[in-house]
């Protein structure tokens, strides 16, 4: 029996290992992350929607006067040349464990538009996306910052070794009708750093066609807090309200529901108007002052600055009557490129209801603009 005790042995660790190699390759092939704390699940689809830029038309909420002509070729409709201001869009929206619509208080879609529904979670936690797509085009959903393998990317290219072995070829583009379950880690190097607030944000969109996809509406905020600073619900305790600005140019030109738009509202693209037209300047996919948000004094309200698009994307945005703190530092004005974020942690002091833009000029003649209140 002696002669056979290591051998035992090292077949008892062998079996541990084969077991625990095993168990990540299942769960990597679901997508599994690095995750160790809380599992926080969401149900997201990606629906079609007629889209409105500028509910408020013809008045322009920052005025509060008739939009003037020259910029009425935004959003004025015209039988056969412009679309206007509403459009086929896809957004990410979201949903009960049934499969049940959560609808958005008129609050919550003055402030959010467009965007996607904010994903919480705390260092250590796992992230678990149900995403279905209710749309005519493959999508899907890809994460900034947080840790996913090949099965949770939701991007295709031809050096990925999913694309090459065709193994998940559902997370890269979930076709009309399907549904793939994503799965992120959220690690420390997800989370804030040492000149960051507790929280912070991150991006995500479709990436089947990157290009195509954000410019129909695709794109979420997730909101990573640092470990032991959340409220069971995954948002940082230690602030009394937040707020999202997704500041792009939707280039309704290189949606990928174009021709869909044209079937729809009849246009044409041999018109001079036409491309410029379809270049819609938004706050969270509103336009002239539709997108509001409104706060206390005295609240510490933490602002999350988030951006799409091309190289014209530059914004910079702008808040009168306010400060805020930028990683130490004071400031009204920060800037923004295409895929980033920034945090920024706001303690109003001057109630009243203020201007909030990108100082871009051609932005902002294009109705890049909100208000915030701050009550007293």
């Amino acid at each position: 029996m002696k002669i056979y005790k290591p051998f035992l042995g090292i077949l008892v660790i062998c079996s541990v290992v084969l077991l625990a190699v095993g168990a990540y390759a299942s769960k990597s092939k679901k997508g599994g992350g690095r995750g160790h704390g809380t599992v926080r699940e969401y149900w997201i689809a990606a629906d079609e929607v007629i889209w409105d830029f500028m509910p408020s038309y013809p008045i322009n909420l920052m005025t509060g006067q008739e939009l003037a002509e020259e910029k009425k070729v935004f959003v004025e409709p015209i039988a056969g040349e412009l679309i206007g201001r509403k459009y086929i869009k896809a957004i990410y929206r979201q949903y009960n464990s049934n499969w049940e619509l959560i609808e958005r208080t008129p609050e919550q879609q003055t402030e959010l538009g467009s965007l996607g529904p904010i994903i919480y979670a705390e260092v250590g936690d796992e992230i678990v996306v149900h995403f279905r797509n209710n749309t005519r085009y493959p999508f899907s959903v890809h994460p900034h910052g947080v840790f996913y393998d090949k099965a949770s990317e939701g991007a295709p290219y031809t050096d990925s070794p999913d694309n090459l072995t065709n193994t998940f070829p559902d997370d890269d583009a979930v076709p009309p009708g399907g549904q793939w379950d994503y799965f992120w880690g959220v690690p420390e190097r997800a989370g804030p750093g040492p000149n960051d607030p507790s929280s912070i944000v991150w991006l995500y969109h479709s990436h089947t066609d990157e290009t195509a996809d954000t410019n129909a509406g695709l794109v979420g905020a997730i909101v990573v807090t640092k470990k032991g600073r959340a409220d069971r619900d995954g948002r940082p305790r230690d602030v009394d309200r937040e707020f999202f600005s997704l500041f792009t140019i939707f280039n309704e030109n290189s949606s990928i529901f174009l021709d869909d738009n044209l079937t729809e509202f009849t246009g044409n693209p041999d018109n001079p108007d036409f491309e410029e037209s379809n270049l819609m300047h938004t706050i969270n996919g509103l336009l002239f002052g539709n997108n509001q948000y409104t706060t206390r004094v005295g609240e510490k309200v933490r602002w999350y600055i988030l951006a799409m698009g091309t190289e014209v994307d530059l914004h910079t945005p702008h808040w009168h009557g306010v400060t805020l703190m930028h990683n130490g530092n004071r400031i009204d004005v920060t800037e923004v490129l295409p895929a980033s974020t920034k945090t920024l942690d706001l303690r109003p002091d001057n109630p009243g209801t203020w201007m909030y833009h990108c100082h871009v000029n051609d932005h902002l003649e294009a109705g890049m603009m909100a208000k915030f209140t701050a009550l007293p």
